[in-house]
């Protein structure tokens, strides 16, 4: 009896964590933690923009609200967090590696780009896994590692990310695994900095970085 709750639990998680990054796909959210209550279900949105999934007056979280409640979810009460630091959040990083794959550039340089942008951020460890038709015809699998990741265990201070990109050679899955300590790692908004305001132009700036650094190795 308890496996089944369990799993009907695990399903309507992730019923709830699929509609809501394709209701909220224009804001880019981050992590999403889902947790139920006493009280109902409680969902705590992790974004780079907090104002899109708000939306004006509160109108976008209402509508959601109303269409959670429309898929069976019981009194669902959502908190929005502002990301503190977008390299830290593996929901986030696997979005900004899709994104810069799409634009053409090596997946390599990618990956290691990142990787090192997650490592100065405060990452105990960071693991990225890049699967497709990433270096030829056959599909195939990089995996790139710095620092410490659990692989056994609860896993509790590793969190984990995945978003596919869609370049001309077909799909791309990008799994990132964020190894960091929890009691320290706290998303709050009362702890935003002004590089947060900037994320999408952090993101922008990489990018561009990984492309010149493309261009001087072609040279």
């Amino acid at each position: 009896m308890k496996e089944k709750l369990f799993i009907e639990d695990a399903k309507k998680y992730i019923q709830i964590e699929e509609f809501l990054k394709k209701e909220l796909s224009e804001a880019k959210p981050g992590s999403i933690d889902i947790q139920d209550t006493p009280l109902g279900t409680r969902i705590t949105i992790y974004t780079l923009n907090p104002g899109l999934v708000i939306g004006v007056g509160g109108e976008k979280i209402s509508s959601i609200v109303k269409k959670l409640e429309e898929m069976g979810i019981s009194n669902p009460q959502i908190d929005v967090q502002k990301i503190k630091n977008p390299f830290l959040d593996p929901e986030i990083v696997a979005q900004y590696i899709a994104e810069a794959i799409e634009k053409g550039i090596n997946y390599k340089k990618v990956a290691n780009y990142y990787l090192d942008k997650v490592m100065k951020a405060g990452a105990k460890g960071c693991e990225i896994v890049i699967s497709g038709k990433i270096a030829g015809e056959k599909a195939s699998t990089q995996k790139f590692y710095a620092g410490f990741v659990e692989k056994s265990g609860t896993r509790e201070n590793v969190l984990k990310g995945f978003k596919t990109a869609t370049p001309k050679v077909g799909v791309i899955g990008i799994k990132v695994f964020i190894s960091i300590d929890k009691s320290s790692h706290k998303k709050t908004d009362t702890e935003i900095t002004d590089s947060d305001e900037k994320a999408e132009e952090i993101k922008e700036e990489d990018i561009s970085k990984i492309s010149i650094s493309e261009e001087g190795d072609k040279e």
